[in-house]
């Protein structure tokens, strides 16, 4: 693989955000362009928010764009384009190419990470620590979904599937080893706990979740601890999987066509859909109605019209972010603990890519090793020796890359003389 120097990307603000030191296609480099709530609005987010048919689309644009290794998280904080490309605009003008979304506009408030920054991000993400509510569980699911979408259809490769198994066994290790994940905080929890402030009576209120998905179901669980099962009721667009959830959590089940009346009946109203457009507006209240809204959607699935009344909460999920509580705070004090373990895995994949780099020196040697003409009691002592030589050059290599040929001699002459 070719090495391309030491030239740093620059970002618009200017500032160094990853070295390109080698790439894994040749011309190429492992790319992140993203947005997240560190930068962005929900109502920017919600622009680029990708649902599952426009991956699809995605994939099929990347692979005759001549981009083969490609993968897209998108949650309600974030989305974040990941792929082996000549430049990052290559990959935001892959994903920006349908109806309302601009790549420039994209651009313009994006972060860019290349190579071992960007892989040091995916890290962080895994782990918690970068999302809104720190420690949310709930990302690494999304984490999964998203990149088994692509390995799935063929467009991550090795180097990809090596980096994210080694993520998630870094975030199997915080989960494990801190509390960084302890106790209940998600964006569902911090749902609950708006609500819990903003509804006087909450045992005796009416709850509508409009939404069956992962976050709708989180929030239902959730909710169940401070409220009885027959308070809540479930609407989805798809009747099978709303009665799913409803059958699942004990709740009650309603069809679509019935949301105008629940709308009316209920005192808190959850949404949670992957629609592209608003589907509540001030109109479906009346004049004087008091009701309690929170909006888990990006893009915004609750116009914020609705605070034309002056009855009516809302909150979306930038609002939650904002909530701390006691978890929170024991949180923040096991992040050194988890960032340290961060540090270890990365190390460890740096290792691996060292290796993969002198794959095939190290084959030659292993090879070359083989026609020498050793005596051993049996061909299980023969591979045991040969591999401990392949091995003690590799850790040479690994510090010392100016004596690639000293180092092939000395592999030979140790294994002969240790063996002779």
């Amino acid at each position: 693989m070719p090495f391309l120097g030491w030239q740093p990307y620059f970002c618009n603000d200017n500032q160094a955000v990853g070295f390109i030191v080698e790439s894994y296609t040749p011309g190429k480099a492992l790319w992140l362009a993203g947005l997240s709530y560190h930068q962005s609005d929900a109502s920017f987010r919600g622009r680029y928010a990708i649902s599952e048919d426009q991956y699809e689309q995605i994939l099929g644009r990347a692979g005759k764009q001549g981009i083969s290794a490609l993968f897209i998280l998108s949650t309600c904080n974030r989305t974040e384009i990941y792929g082996f490309a000549e430049s990052p605009a290559d990959l935001v003008r892959t994903v920006c190419d349908y109806p309302g979304s601009l790549a420039e506009d994209f651009i313009e408030q994006a972060y860019i990470k290349c190579n071992e920054i960007a892989w040091q991000h995916l890290f962080q993400v895994a782990a918690g620590l970068d999302s809104q509510i720190l420690g949310d569980y709930e990302i690494l699911s999304q984490l999964k979904k998203s990149y088994y979408f692509s390995k799935s259809r063929g467009y991550t490769n090795s180097y990809m599937d090596r980096l994210f198994d080694t993520v998630l066994q870094s975030s199997r290790a915080i989960r494990t080893h801190t509390q960084l994940s302890s106790g209940t905080v998600s964006v569902s929890f911090a749902a609950v706990q708006f609500i819990k402030e903003n509804m006087a009576h909450l045992n005796e209120a009416k709850i509508l979740i409009l939404g069956a998905g992962e976050i709708g179901r989180n929030t239902c669980l959730n909710l169940l601890t401070v409220t009885t099962a027959g308070n809540i009721t479930i609407i989805n667009r798809s009747t099978e999987r709303g009665r799913a959830l409803a059958l699942e959590t004990g709740t009650n089940f309603a069809r679509y066509e019935e949301l105008p009346l629940l709308l009316e009946s209920c005192d808190i109203i959850i949404v949670a859909t992957a629609a592209k457009q608003p589907l509540l507006h001030s109109r479906d209240f009346r004049p004087g109605t008091r009701k309690v809204l929170v909006d888990l959607s990006v893009p915004r699935n609750i116009h914020p019209d609705v605070n034309l009344h002056q009855g009516i909460t809302l909150a979306d999920v930038d609002d939650l972010g904002k909530i701390k509580d006691a978890t929170y705070r024991k949180r923040q004090a096991e992040v050194p603990l988890a960032k340290e373990l961060i540090s270890q895995y990365i190390d460890a994949f740096r290792e691996w890519l060292h290796m993969r780099r002198h794959a095939s020196l190290l084959k030659g040697v292993k090879e070359k090793l083989c026609t020498l003409n050793v005596d051993y009691p049996d061909e299980m002592d023969r591979s045991a020796g040969i591999q401990k030589a392949v091995a003690k050059m590799a850790r040479k290599i690994r510090f010392d890359n100016d004596r690639m040929g000293c180092n092939y001699i000395e592999t030979l002459y140790g294994y002969l003389s240790e063996n002779n």
